[in-house]
């Protein structure tokens, strides 16, 4: 994997994906459509309003790598549209977020 917008890492508690993601809440869908700079850009059809925004990430990054909603960890940037997200054991690889937008 070489993306500037995401590494995978693996310990003894398993493997797990960090996103440096950029985020643009309101918009009209919920995709990934390309980068930012050295994060991935994704519109959430969220507000950012009481932590909708980031709740609606958080389920759309659970959904698009298969892992319930407690492997998916806002480790950073929940005041700001830049933030770092950590998948936990993900049963797909970085690459899901951009098949997202094939298949639509």
């Amino acid at each position: 994997m070489n993306q500037t917008w995401c590494r995978s890492e693996a310990d003894d508690n398993g493997r797990r994906l960090i996103l440096n993601l950029h985020v643009q809440p309101g918009a009209r869908h919920t995709e990934a459509v390309g980068l930012h700079g050295d994060a991935l850009k994704i519109r959430l059809a969220a507000r950012p309003v009481e932590g909708a925004a980031n709740a609606a990430l958080l389920e759309f990054l659970s959904r698009t790598f298969d892992v319930p909603l407690r492997q998916v960890i806002l480790k950073n940037g929940a005041h700001s549209r830049r933030k770092v997200v950590e998948i936990q054991e993900p049963a797909r690889e970085a690459e899901a977020l951009l098949d997202e937008n094939a298949e639509r």
